[in-house]
């Protein structure tokens, strides 16, 4: 069958297009732009990516068009498409019905860390011998891409509440007929599509209202807004996770080092993991990997000492470059709650400033949803940059209260100057977007490698 992908640059669309050519089809695809690691990844498998949405490649027919939910009426590929008539689907649905419905699916939803988890849950199955297939929204060094498809009955997928298509509005996640689900944690995001919390809170209920009575709901007990959509209704067997006792299984810090930690319940210490990740969400997202496993057949002490073997997945704290004793790093956090907790997360490793440097590339970002929170979303960093850009139009009393945290720049240029300028012996840069960032992270890198640092920072 002869498959076009339209939005094929996107994470998940990419994703479906590796596990298309797995299952034997001619695959094709279109995009406005091309970045790694997605590009790179679309290279290997020789699929070819035409770029921008006209008609030219759709000209050939396909048996089928996937559309990606970055597609809108009025696009010359959508409406080319429609007035002839070819056959469509949106991704997720397609996946439910030609690969997922035939699996036992491990999915990975929350407003935060559902890539890292669903790659430490892969891992885990991965490195106990079970081969699982998945689509991770991100590459992990684990694996050659961010998809694959294999004969095993376990199935990873990360479980974005984002929706479908133009027409079709449904969260993406209903469409996976999920039988292990995790619930990370639950926040307000995604205001171009959701008005407020309570309505993706309906959608996370239609979430678990899919998930069978002989499945398994792995839930966080810190969050009160997963709590509420509990409250909505719940058939499935639930196992909770946690900081402390009020969780079936919680995780506890040993020692002053914050890479190792145990794993807890009611009576007993289970397991231990010494890592190379930071953050006590990471010990979380570990956990809910953990227990999700064990649904494989997986022990807990299995799964643990597995992940003293992970690796994080690129763009995750992503050492990008290191140079005259300054440590550059690329993070994909993008909601304040995410970038308070990778700045916190990393301050006990830095023996210099910490330096936060922020696009705001969200749509909730861009809006200014999220604006009045970025103050505050910076105190752990020394000091911070934030690019605004033109067309964002933020109050300005939010611009006034976050010039007070942070320095506002316009360009990437200005930026990466700045930076190279500033930095000493010893600080640590984190960069984080959830888009291209035009690669500042390695601008910034490779502009310090280039100049000498003394004392003071300066040339």
């Amino acid at each position: 069958m002869k498959i076009h992908i339209l939005g094929i640059g996107g994470t998940f669309m990419g994703g479906l297009a590796a596990i298309a050519r797995q299952l034997g089809h001619d695959v094709s695809g279109s995009d406005q732009k091309m970045y790694p690691p997605m590009s790179t990844q679309l290279e290997a498998m020789a699929i070819p990516v035409h770029e921008g949405y006209e008609t030219t490649p759709l000209l050939n027919n396909p048996d089928l068009v996937l559309v990606g939910n970055v597609m809108t009426r009025g696009k010359e590929a959508v409406e080319y498409m429609l007035n002839q008539g070819l056959d469509y689907e949106s991704g997720p649905a397609w996946l439910g019905q030609e690969v997922l419905k035939k699996k036992q699916v491990y999915s990975v939803a929350g407003t935060h860390g559902k890539t890292t988890t669903a790659s430490m849950l892969a891992w885990i199955l991965s490195d106990q011998g079970i081969d699982p297939g998945f689509l991770i929204g991100g590459v992990s060094p684990h694996f050659d891409s961010s998809a694959r498809l294999t004969d095993s009955e376990h199935f990873v997928i990360e479980a974005d509440e984002y929706d479908s298509a133009f027409f079709d509005k449904r969260a993406k996640f209903v469409h996976y007929h999920s039988d292990v689900l995790i619930l990370n944690n639950l926040e307000y995001d995604h205001a171009d599509i959701y008005p407020d919390l309570t309505a993706i809170q309906k959608q996370f209920h239609h979430l678990i209202r899919t998930v069978p009575g002989n499945g398994e709901i792995i839930v966080n007990a810190d969050d009160p807004h997963l709590k509420t959509v509990l409250d909505m209704g719940c058939w499935t067997d639930l196992v909770s996770f946690g900081s402390g006792p009020h969780a079936d299984f919680w995780v506890m810090p040993l020692g002053d080092n914050p890479s190792h930690f145990s794993i807890q319940n009611s009576t007993d210490q289970l397991a231990e993991v010494r890592w190379n990740v930071s953050g006590k969400h990471n010990q979380f997202n570990a956990l809910a990997a953990i227990l999700a496993s064990t649904r494989a057949g997986v022990s807990i002490a299995a799964a643990a000492d597995s992940l003293c073997r992970y690796e994080n997945v690129k763009r995750r704290m992503e050492l990008v470059g290191e140079s005259q004793g300054v440590r550059v790093f690329d993070d994909f956090a993008h909601h304040p709650t995410a970038i308070e907790t990778t700045l916190s997360g990393r301050r006990p490793y830095v023996h210099g400033r910490l330096i936060a440097v922020v696009e705001p590339r969200s749509n909730s970002m861009r809006a200014g949803v999220h604006a009045r929170q970025l103050p505050k979303s910076l105190s752990a960093a020394d000091q911070a940059f934030v690019m605004v850009y033109p067309d964002m139009q933020w109050d300005e009393l939010v611009l006034e209260k976050l010039k007070q945290k942070a320095t506002i720049v316009d360009s990437v240029e200005a930026l990466v100057a700045q930076i190279s300028d500033l930095v000493q012996s010893g600080d640590e840069v984190i960069c984080m977007s959830n888009g291209s960032f035009e690669n500042a992270p390695r601008r910034i890198a490779d502009a310090i490698s280039q100049r000498s640092l003394t004392g003071t920072g300066q040339a």
